[in-house]
């Protein structure tokens, strides 16, 4: 059979580069091929429509087979990733209930939040030890006194040689999330001496935390969230190896808390180069063993893209996150539940979130496929754009003194919070987008209900913001303001779709006007249409109207519209859908607002909230 398979592609002469893009700039006629197929990444490199065998010849990522150094391919010889759900209880007893029960559902790795050493033995109470991962977090100054209870219960279950797990030491969390100033380096060194010291008879115990994942969840670009945790990690060695301690013995003890956003093929190559190129980090170390240059990492779906409003559309986003992060082989993921945004989880959301990996492992076998992008030529080519554009990025925090230092002076979140802005940006103008939020709202759902709990840090500090703190804010939360403030208002403004004239221009001018309106959740009126623009704007106000939008053609504008203008008379707003090459006439004439695929709509809506909301 594959021998006739062999004949059979013999007849199909090969077709080159060149012969291919002759033909797409043909059907293109006449538009710019960069343009209309080349995407420009926020990474800072172009993705080209199509990849063949010469794109990835040479590339190093493809020398290697998974469990082999520098590990691109994997850290393992399996895909089998660690099932993890975090753990929420209101006391120790509530939490330790909660992990029993999860535990008898499939969840195989724990996370739990730890306010006091004491309160181990009953949150660990019935937990078979050598058989699931405990992650525990804690704060920073707690986490030596939170790794000695953990590892005396280790021991006295009798399995230091089994047991897997982490305490999660970050340092720099008040410097994220609260813009503190400096970095103690020689202090944070000493604590983490203690660390080692205080797990060095449980090898797999990791306790010198990367959690890059806030950046991300902060705004952060891939490139720069993979640079960062480079940094990071290479901080922790450089730290601990020149207070003396073996490099190997640091590598090992890390663990990398990373996101994954819902940019699925960037994701999966984004996993495979940190792997390659924490190995080459860990490796100038000298380190004696190269399995201590493999990289663990707990990938956890990302909150930054999560929304309120449309709130099931999350469980799209974390599942395509999901996917991307068993793909890539990272060693156990966790993912959000879909209602975090605007409550603290409950049964439900939590038992859907646990199904997401279990629809993976179970029905979808992703567990027996190593590296299955392996070898592909857009993930590989992906792979190696990415790696180097986070090389730069951590070269960059190297020549500047490190990662702690660079926290310290608040440069990384001024770089983050740049990148959060700049998100927003886009989505404010719907050039990234968020379905259910700035593209196909569902304009009549409301939401204040639901919500039971606010933005920000809820770690119960209680601590200001300083200048040098992570924006923290979700690329939904300006456009759910609108939202938000639509519902409180007395009026919910009414939009009425004056539509007239070309029946293709029209219907699609309405619906482009529906969408963009329906953003702020103001009541929209559309209509099949009307033979003059005196009957239309009748029926409007009729309806008692707010916004009246003309939806016609271009041509049809030059006439229709100061006609409808005139007649409306200010009774309500007067929005043109569209940029008609009229639009200076149509400016000169009075009419002001216009809706068209340029503006930001978040903007403008805020602008039409100003003067319609009371």
């Amino acid at each position: 059979m594959a021998e006739k398979n062999e004949k059979l592609f013999d007849q199909f002469p090969g077709v080159s580069y060149e012969e291919w893009r002759a033909k797409v700039e043909a059907d293109l006629k006449g538009a710019d091929f960069n343009k209309k197929l080349v995407w420009r990444t926020n990474e800072g490199f172009n993705v080209e429509p199509i990849y063949r065998a010469e794109d990835i010849a040479g590339l190093k990522t493809t020398e290697s087979l998974p469990g082999e150094f520098p590990y691109v391919r994997g850290t393992r010889t399996d895909n089998d990733w660690l099932c993890r759900q975090n753990i929420i209880g209101a006391t120790a007893e509530e939490a330790n209930a909660v992990a029993l029960d999860v535990l008898g559902k499939g969840i195989n790795s724990l996370g739990f939040k730890v306010a006091d050493p004491a309160e181990l033995p009953v949150l660990l109470k019935g937990i078979d030890l050598a058989a699931v991962e405990v992650n525990l977090s804690c704060c920073p100054g707690k986490a030596v006194a939170v790794a000695e209870e953990l590892v005396k219960l280790v021991k006295a279950a009798g399995c230091e040689k089994t047991f897997r797990g982490s305490v999660a030491y970050n340092p720099l969390r008040r410097q994220f999330r609260h813009g503190v100033e400096g970095v103690d380096t020689a202090a944070v060194v000493a604590e983490a001496c203690k660390l080692l010291d205080a797990v060095a008879d449980v090898p797999a115990l990791r306790c010198l935390s990367v959690e890059s994942a806030v950046l991300a969840n902060g705004g952060a670009f891939i490139y720069q969230e993979l640079g960062y945790a480079l940094a990071w990690g290479a901080a922790w060695m450089t730290a601990l190896t020149d207070a003396g301690r073996c490099a190997c013995e640091v590598a090992s003890r890390i663990k990398f808390d990373m996101a994954v956003s819902s940019n699925f093929f960037m994701e999966i190559a984004k996993f495979r180069a940190a792997r390659m190129l924490w190995a080459q980090i860990v490796a100038q170390y000298k380190s004696d063993a190269k399995d201590c240059a493999k990289m663990m990492v707990c990938a956890t779906t990302s909150t930054f893209n999560q929304t309120i409003y449309d709130a099931h559309v999350n469980l799209l986003r974390s599942q395509t996150e999901t996917f991307s992060a068993c793909v890539a082989g990272v060693d156990s993921i966790v993912v959000t539940p879909f209602d975090t945004p605007y409550k603290t989880p409950d049964a439900f959301s939590e038992r859907i979130a646990r199904n997401q990996q279990f629809l993976l492992k179970e029905e979808s076998h992703m567990d027996k496929v190593v590296d299955p992008a392996g070898g592909s030529y857009y993930v590989e080519t992906l792979t190696v754009a990415i790696a180097r554009e986070a090389w730069k990025l951590f070269l960059d925090v190297e020549e500047q003194g490190g990662f702690f230092a660079a926290v310290g002076e608040g440069k990384v979140q001024a770089a983050v919070n740049e990148s959060c802005e700049k998100r927003h940006t886009d989505v404010a103008r719907r050039k990234e987008i968020l379905l259910g939020t700035n593209q196909y709202p569902n304009v009549n759902e409301l939401a204040a209900s639901k919500i039971e709990k606010g933005e920000g840090c809820h770690c119960g500090c209680a601590a200001e913001k300083g200048p040098h703190a992570l924006s923290m804010k979700r690329a939904a939360t300006d456009f759910e303001a609108l939202r938000l403030a639509t519902e409180a208002a007395a009026n919910r403004p009414k939009v009425f779709m004056l539509t007239i004239g070309n029946l293709a221009m029209r219907l699609a001018r309405a619906q482009f006007s529906t969408n963009f309106f329906g953003c702020a959740g103001y009541e929209i009126i559309d209509n099949l249409g009307f033979k003059t623009v005196e009957e239309g704007v009748d029926a409007a106000l009729a309806k008692g109207a707010d916004i009246v939008v003309l939806c016609s053609s271009d041509d049809e504008y030059a006439e229709l519209a100061p006609a409808a203008y005139k007649y409306l008379d200010g009774r309500a707003e007067f929005v043109v859908a569209g940029a008609p090459a009229c639009m200076e006439d149509l400016k000169a004439a009075g009419i002001e607002n216009y809706v068209h695929v340029r503006c930001n709509v978040l903007d403008t809506l805020k602008a039409f909230n100003a003067k319609l909301l009371k």
